[in-house]
C-alpha cells in the first residue's frame, strides 16, 4: 500500500512539473512570436532619415518640420526614411500639428526621381483644422480614397466604393485634439490600410485594384504647400507583421 501512494505521488509530481515547463514553453514561445516595436526615430538628430534642411529638424527631441514666411513651398516636401520599404506593419507616432498645418504619414510609397524629396503613395492625413485627419490620400495618385468615417473598397480604376460608415466626419473628430498631441496607428496588412487617432478608427481601406495599389515602398512625413505651418512627431514605433 505504501509503495502505492509513493508512486502516486511520484507521478503527481512528474506531470505537475511537465505542465509548468509546458506552459512555460507556450508563453515564451508566444512572447518570442510577437514582434517589438522598434523606434524609427532616435530623438537626437537625423540619422536613417533624409529630407530637406530647410524644412527638416530637431527641436527639443521631437522631428519638426517647418515652413516659414521666408521658406514658402512651390510642393510638398517629405522627409523620408531610409531603413528599408514597409510592407506589412503597424506603426504608432505622435503628432502635434499648428492651426494652419497640413501633414501626413506616407507608405508604401514611391520616391520620385524627377523632384526632390517628393514621393507618391497612400498616406494617412494630418491637418490643423481636422477636416482631413484620419482619411485615407494618395499622393500623386488616386488621391481620396476614403475619408474620415469611411470604410471603402477599390477596384480597377473605379472610385471609392463606401461600404459602411464608421460614425460621421463630426462625431469623430471629437476625439481629436486640437493643437495637442495625438496618437496616429496605421496597421497595415496585405490590401488593407486601417487608420487610427488616439485608438478610434478612423478610416478603412480595402485596395482591390491590382493595377495601381501598392504592396510595398517607402514611408515618409510632409511638410504641404500653402501657409507658413508647423509639424511635430515623437515616439516613430514600427513593427512589421
Amino acid at each position: 500500500m505504501l509503495e502505492y501512494i509513493i508512486k502516486k505521488r511520484l507521478l503527481y509530481l512528474f506531470v505537475a512539473s511537465t505542465v509548468v515547463v509546458f506552459s512555460h514553453c507556450s508563453v515564451q514561445h508566444k512572447i518570442d512570436k510577437d514582434k517589438p516595436f522598434i523606434e524609427l526615430f532616435n530623438g537626437k538628430n537625423l540619422d536613417g532619415w533624409e529630407g530637406d534642411p530647410v524644412y527638416w529638424g530637431v527641436e527639443n527631441g521631437i522631428l519638426t518640420g517647418e515652413v516659414t514666411p521666408a521658406t514658402l513651398l512651390k510642393r510638398n516636401s517629405f522627409i523620408i526614411w531610409k531603413g528599408g520599404l514597409t510592407k506589412d506593419f503597424e506603426l504608432m507616432a505622435d503628432y502635434r500639428v499648428s492651426g494652419h498645418g497640413n501633414s501626413g504619414i506616407n507608405y508604401r510609397s514611391i520616391i520620385l526621381d524627377t523632384i526632390p524629396f517628393a514621393m507618391k503613395g497612400y498616406q494617412a492625413d494630418i491637418d490643423g483644422e481636422n477636416k482631413w485627419s484620419g482619411q485615407n490620400y494618395e499622393e500623386r495618385g488616386r488621391q481620396f480614397l476614403a475619408l474620415r468615417g469611411q470604410k471603402a473598397v477599390l477596384e480597377n480604376n473605379q472610385p471609392p466604393l463606401v461600404t459602411e460608415s464608421l460614425g460621421s466626419k463630426d462625431s469623430l473628430l471629437a476625439f481629436i485634439k486640437n493643437g495637442d498631441w495625438n496618437t496616429y496607428r496605421l496597421v497595415v496588412k496585405g490590401n488593407r490600410m486601417q487608420h487610427y487617432i488616439n485608438g478610434v478608427l478612423m478610416s478603412d481601406v480595402t485596395d482591390n485594384d491590382t493595377i495601381n495599389r501598392k504592396m510595398s515602398g517607402y514611408l515618409g512625413v510632409q511638410v504641404h504647400v500653402g501657409p507658413p505651418m508647423k509639424i511635430e512627431y515623437r515616439h516613430f514605433r514600427y513593427k512589421e507583421l
